[in-house]
């Protein structure tokens, strides 16, 4: 079984342990929540303008034990948004990465940049409590999910007006999330069941998201020349973990990168 298969099996275990009187498809919190500002719109380049981070707030991973010691997700959203993130992704999945909600739901009070739920999202359940949290949008993972269960998700995060970061490591889970209709994808440069990184083979399926799809490239992101690498193979904005996460002050390591990326095509900004 591979580590994938391992979490997504976890996740369904704790889903059935939290409702055991069956999972139900709506919460009346969610029902009653703000609206947060677009997932998608933060992430669409501005001629002239800063590249687009999504930065996430990540305390460990199963490749890499704990990152991050002192993990305060108040302080770290303020600072990242401060240090011009277009967008936050806010792990939940507590067993494998230490994500919990209240990391979510209080970064949800202290910014108002759109807000990513990061976990294995296997039922609507998890999409309505993303919205009662706080978030802007979920992650669907194409390698986590059937094809029609990929569908059905993705429905029903667009109809609570959840954008969908729709993740992709191969030609066929593209081709998989493009025929539902994906207008998010995310090309993760770790292979979730080696979990080694690759930039050129994100740089080469990037390229192949056709025009009109916002393009994220994921993971293994390490500095501005790999931000310009993948730019230039059509990536419209980056979600980056690790490297900001390990930085002492994560908000000075973003300003940094971004200092450090070429700017999105067209006008010189001011």
């Amino acid at each position: 079984m591979s580590l994938l298969d391992q979490i997504v099996q976890r996740t369904r275990s704790d889903l059935a342990r939290r409702f055991p009187d069956g999972l139900p498809v709506r919460l009346p919190a969610a029902a009653a929540a703000q609206p947060r500002p677009s997932f998608a719109a933060a992430l669409r380049p501005r001629p002239g303008q800063p590249a687009r981070v999504i930065a996430e707030l990540k305390k460990a991973s199963p490749s890499k034990g704990l990152i991050r010691a002192s993990f305060a997700p108040r302080e770290l959203a303020v600072g990242l948004a401060g240090a011009g993130a277009a967008a936050l992704s806010v792990l939940t999945e507590p067993h494998f990465f230490q994500g919990s909600p209240e990391a979510l739901q209080q970064a949800a009070k202290a910014v108002s940049i759109p807000l990513l739920r990061k976990d294995f999202i296997v039922h609507e359940v998890q999409l309505e409590e993303a919205v009662e949290w706080g978030a802007s949008a979920v992650l669907l993972i194409a390698a986590a999910l059937l094809p029609q269960d990929y569908a059905r998700l993705y429905r029903a995060a667009r109809s609570l007006g959840l954008d969908v970061l729709s993740e992709v490591h191969d030609p066929a889970e593209l081709e998989m999330v493009l025929a539902a209709g994906a207008h998010i994808v995310g090309v993760n440069s770790r292979d979730l069941k080696t979990f080694h990184t690759d930039l050129s083979a994100t740089a080469e399926l990037i390229a192949r998201v056709p025009q009109g799809v916002l393009r994220v490239a994921e993971s293994g992101i390490r500095n501005g020349a790999d931000m310009g690498q993948l730019m230039a193979a059509g990536a419209d904005a980056f979600l980056i973990g690790e490297t900001l996460m390990r930085a002492a002050l994560p908000g000075v390591a973003l300003r940094g990168l971004l200092d450090a990326c070429p700017r999105a095509p067209g006008v010189a900004g001011p």
